[in-house]
């Protein structure tokens, strides 16, 4: 089965003209210009949430008010322009518009043109941390999107083994929680079976913060049980992930069929010719 990675969704690329080579550039990641581009980019979120962090310091922003004004300024600009890019050379713009990402991408740069026309609402200008998460989707260098496409492979592989054992999971938080409930009981601190499924969940992942606790042997009896079975819990789901990335990693070994031409990407290891445009491709080994 073809697995789509989720950081590269298909937004649809152009057929011909300049749509065509801001897609290059923008959306894709196995040219030159797109990898230059991708460096500016991930050097311009790096910088802006640096900017937010120092805005958040009340000593810096009153000295240094002007200058962040400025690069917060000059970063929404350029992260409004790319915005902008993205929407013009995809053959679906509203696609990606209504996409994880690119609602991430909007509510980047609206809070500062919303703190202009609304004052109160400068405070969510932190949102624009949020475009962290696109260092994923724009960092496509073979060095880290290689490796994250491995994880996500194994995740997608494992995602049905992955749903058995959350539910597993789930019904042993209820039940450890139940029976907590009614060995312990209010005056304990165990005072609903929510309140002690949420100590089933602490216990099993064995964090501890130790506000709830138990007081009879019983309780302490079933605790220790809890603890042994939670290093299960933790570690049963790595190693299904693990197998899953593993095989993936085996299936990304040769290195990506891209065209010379077109630029196009994803083609069969045994392709000779692009399934775009027609042009001769490269072999394995070149």
């Amino acid at each position: 089965m073809d697995i789509v990675h989720p950081i590269k969704r298909d937004f649809g690329k152009p057929d011909r003209g300049w749509r065509r080579h801001l897609y290059t550039v923008v959306v894709e990641a196995d040219t030159d210009a797109a990898r230059r581009f991708n460096a500016v980019m991930l050097s311009a979120i790096i910088l802006s949430v640096a900017v937010v962090m120092l805005d958040s310091v009340e000593a810096v922003r009153a000295r240094e008010l002007l200058i962040l004004d400025i690069l917060e300024w000059f970063f929404t600009l350029l992260f409004t322009a790319e915005y902008i890019v993205r929407l013009l050379c995809v053959e679906h713009p509203l696609r990606y518009a209504l996409s994880f990402f690119g609602i991430i991408d909007l509510l980047s740069i609206l809070p500062t043109y919303l703190g202009v026309l609304l004052p109160g609402f400068h405070v969510l200008v932190d949102v624009r941390l949020l475009r962290m998460l696109r260092i994923f989707r724009i960092v496509k260098l073979p060095l880290y999107f290689e490796e994250s496409q491995v994880l996500w492979r194994g995740l997608v592989r494992s995602r049905h083994r992955i749903m058995v054992f959350l539910g597993v999971v789930l019904i042993l938080v209820v039940v450890l929680g139940t029976v907590m409930y009614l060995v312990e009981g209010p005056s304990n601190g165990f005072t609903s079976i929510p309140v002690s499924m949420y100590w089933a969940v602490v216990t099993m992942t064995t964090t501890g913060y130790g506000d709830i606790h138990p007081k009879t042997p019983l309780g302490q009896f079933i605790t220790s049980l809890a603890i042994m079975l939670g290093y299960g819990v933790i570690a049963f789901p790595a190693a299904m992930v693990g197998a899953g990335a593993v095989t993936a990693a085996r299936q990304l070994q040769r290195p990506p069929r891209v065209c010379p031409g077109c630029h196009a990407e994803g083609h069969d290891a045994d392709a000779a010719f692009c399934r775009h445009c027609g042009e001769p491709l490269p072999p394995i080994d070149g």
